[in-house]
């Protein structure tokens, strides 16, 4: 039995998927241009591996596994001795003692890692009551596509509506989204 060739469509990654990447990526480093090395770095490891891809899955799910790999590898590097050697932080920017401290050598009593956790929730809460806020419909294609991740043709089976309808109800969801999050959590 002869096995069909299964090609990649290299040329149109950065259009197909550069945005759903970067978008998975900063929610995991929550660092913008990490993320967007990250996503480089997957392209760039998806180019060199194409001959490995065997089409079991979708492009868009081969390219986030490499992409998971490198935010697994990225943590690593962070935590392991070397890796925090290198990842430092600015403290005075001026005067005598003008310089960079070794991260692991910052005093713990700074961390104020309680403090983050509650505001954290209180921002949850936040999103979680605007989110509630939405018409249902976008409410609900908002969570499907945004928080579980569904693809976009499984959305318009499931809700039977169009593709181009999907990303406008998206889009007008997050505008109220922000105006939302604007009216309640960033101008209190």
């Amino acid at each position: 039995m002869l096995q069909e060739k299964i090609t990649l469509n290299t040329d149109k990654w950065i259009d197909n998927y550069a945005d759903y990447l970067y978008n998975y990526a900063v929610s995991r480093v929550n660092n913008s241009d990490l993320a967007k090395d990250l996503v480089q770095d997957t392209f760039f490891a998806g180019l060199k591996s194409a001959k490995n891809f065997q089409g079991k899955s979708t492009e868009r799910t081969w390219l986030v596994s490499i992409l998971k790999r490198k935010v697994i590898d990225y943590y690593r590097k962070i935590n392991s001795k070397k890796g925090q050697a290198e990842v430092r932080m600015n403290f005075y920017n001026d005067g005598e003692n003008e310089g960079d401290w070794i991260e692991e050598r910052v005093p713990q009593s700074w961390d104020n890692q309680s403090e983050r956790d509650i505001e954290n929730e209180e921002l949850k809460e936040q999103i979680e009551r605007c989110i509630d806020n939405l018409p249902e419909k976008y409410a609900m294609v908002f969570k499907m596509k945004t928080i579980q991740g569904f693809e976009t043709e499984e959305i318009c089976k499931e809700l039977e509506i169009t593709p181009s309808n999907l990303w406008v109800i998206v889009h007008r969801a997050r505008t109220q989204l922000r105006k939302c999050m604007e009216d309640n959590w960033f101008n209190n």
